[in-house]
């Protein structure tokens, strides 16, 4: 477990040992001329009513760890690690934790100015720097942002946030504009129910051997249904997920460790070091040496 997740982990044991209400714990990482980044760690869980709330400023948030429940008039999803949580200037929007507490997210928030300048510079019209969907799910385009960010969160020191935010809001925006639109109907209650153990399997212990076969049997589903359901509530399927839990993990161990590159490609499930060099350069853009020299400067 990396020490993002460690610290959520523990903060939501000392909530338990408390007896405490859930919290919303936002620090401030850094800001500049119409944008900021804010490291938040929320300990609320399935005993605690959902939260509503109103973007001040238009969001773009990285889920780091843990997972939660977002809706708001565009429509609902569910946010899991490197999923992206989109949300407009002036939108209202509520989130929850019926299956899953805690969750601990990189919110990157910028002024309508600011987030419309950024869109011009990146070529999208001024029309269309509004996002139509509520979420990105974990997609390869996103790894590197995401990776980039959550070391920051665990090392300031080598992380230009300042040249973060700009990539972070354009490619958002691109990504976002191939989406289809949202549905505004909530996704199934008992599909949540069923996928959210098994996301809380994944994200735990990514270096498991987990077969789908595995998976589906944990989620009360037949291979085929639970690869459905899966799909519908993540956005990317089983593998897609689980390949991306590794690397993450494999990315953040990099940063900010110094074990060999062979020992953290086996602690994080990849048997073959040769297809972790493939994956990670495939995944971040670079070979795990050099994205480890990069990171640690």
């Amino acid at each position: 477990m990396g020490k993002i997740a460690a610290e959520l982990e523990r903060a939501l044991a000392r909530r338990e040992a408390e007896g405490v209400k859930g919290a919303v714990m936002p620090r401030v990482l850094a800001h500049g001329a119409g944008w900021s980044v804010d490291d938040v760690l929320c300990t609320s869980g399935p005993r605690d009513r959902p939260f509503e709330e109103r973007h001040e400023h238009v969001c773009v948030a990285m889920v780091a760890a843990g997972a939660f429940e977002y809706r708001s008039r565009a429509g609902s999803g569910l946010m899991t690690p490197g999923a992206i949580m989109l949300g407009n200037a002036g939108a209202c929007f509520e989130c929850g934790h019926r299956h899953r507490a805690g969750d601990r997210c990189i919110a990157f928030r910028y002024t309508p100015g600011c987030f419309e300048q950024i869109a011009a510079d990146a070529g999208i019209r001024s029309r269309d720097a509004r996002f139509a969907a509520v979420r990105l799910p974990p997609l390869r385009p996103l790894a590197p942002l995401v990776a980039a960010a959550c070391a920051g969160v665990v090392s300031e020191a080598g992380v230009a946030w300042d040249e973060l935010a700009p990539a972070v809001a354009a490619l958002a925006l691109r990504l976002a504009a191939g989406m289809p639109a949202e549905d505004p109907r909530e996704v199934p209650a008992a599909a949540l129910a069923r996928v959210a153990p098994v996301l809380c399997l994944i994200d735990s212990a990514p270096d498991d051997g987990l077969s789908v076969e595995r998976l589906a049997r944990h989620a009360g589903l037949s291979p085929y249904h639970f690869l459905r359901t899966f799909e519908r509530v993540t956005g990317v399927t089983p593998h897609q997920y689980l390949l991306r839990a590794r690397l993450r993990a494999a990315a953040q161990r990099l940063a900010e460790e110094s074990a060999k590159i062979v020992d953290v490609a086996l602690d994080c499930g990849f048997n073959d070091v040769s297809n972790f060099n493939h994956a990670f350069r495939a995944e971040f853009g670079a070979s795990p040496r050099a994205y480890r020299m990069r990171m640690q400067g």
